[in-house]
């Protein structure tokens, strides 16, 4: 029965923190590092989390995880991903903002802003940003995803092409070794490569716990983004492909 606790409480300590450690596991639990990682064995072999160095992720796949599983997840870590990229993008700019619990953060951070034309295919960038008097939302219609209020599909892909704005403001689920900027439902990537196509610049905010995920939709390249925020040094070989590409990697303070 203790077992079967522990694993429900790894398994929401991995959805609060992208990854759990063998070490911290043991010490939180007050058992031995062989209990923790035959606890975390058990948990891979039936799908629910995957094996790196030291510890485990959550199981990626063909399925995001639920939104207000993503929320939590690194919450303070995107705030302050959202407070820097905001502090790039001047009062009276035109902007896209994208689906994604990130790109949420960049528009709280933009509640002081002055005089903004903010587009989003976001329901709850619209709502938030609802509260700057001063700011212009344009929501893109579309098709409504009801788990995340998100807005996709051909009639958003068209209402976006529309536009050129001054920044785009993306986030990603997923990001590889290779640089590429990975999601999972298609008709979302093709309004997110729409995006990057309308703008003058382009910013991709994204925390290091993508560098640990997964998923089977590409929507591009770090090479396409002229700044990457995030909260953490990215992988060597990630800062190598952006160092020759050209591409800014700005990190959030503590």
């Amino acid at each position: 029965m203790a077992q079967n606790f522990r694993h429900a409480e790894i398994l929401q300590l991995a959805r609060e923190r992208g990854k759990v450690v063998v070490e911290d596991l043991a010490s939180h639990f007050g058992v031995t590092l062989q209990t923790i990682r035959r606890d975390l064995t058990e948990l891979c072999d039936t799908g629910q989390l995957t094996r790196v160095y030291g510890g485990a992720i959550l199981a990626s796949g063909v399925a995001n995880i639920g939104y207000e599983d993503r929320r939590k997840l690194q919450a303070e870590a995107k705030d302050r991903i959202g407070r820097l990229c905001a502090q790039t993008i001047p009062d009276e700019a035109s902007l896209f903002l994208n689906i994604g619990t990130t790109t949420e953060a960049v528009a709280r951070a933009l509640l002081a802003h002055r005089n903004l034309m903010v587009v989003t295919n976001n329901l709850n960038v619209a709502n938030i940003l609802a509260q700057n008097p001063s700011a212009e939302v344009i929501v893109a219609g579309g098709v409504l995803r009801r788990a995340d209020a998100g807005l996709v599909g051909d009639v958003t892909l068209e209402m976006v092409r529309h536009f050129k704005v001054d920044f785009a403001v993306i986030g990603t689920s997923a990001m590889d070794e290779e640089g590429d900027l990975l999601d999972y439902d298609f008709r979302e990537v093709r309004v997110s490569q729409a995006i990057l196509k309308q703008a003058r610049r382009r910013f991709l905010v994204a925390d290091h716990s993508k560098f640990a995920r997964s998923a089977p939709v590409r929507i591009g390249s770090l090479s396409e983004v002229d700044t990457f925020f995030t909260d953490a040094e990215p992988p060597e070989a990630v800062r190598a492909l952006c160092a020759e590409w050209g591409t800014e990697i700005a990190i959030a303070p503590e």
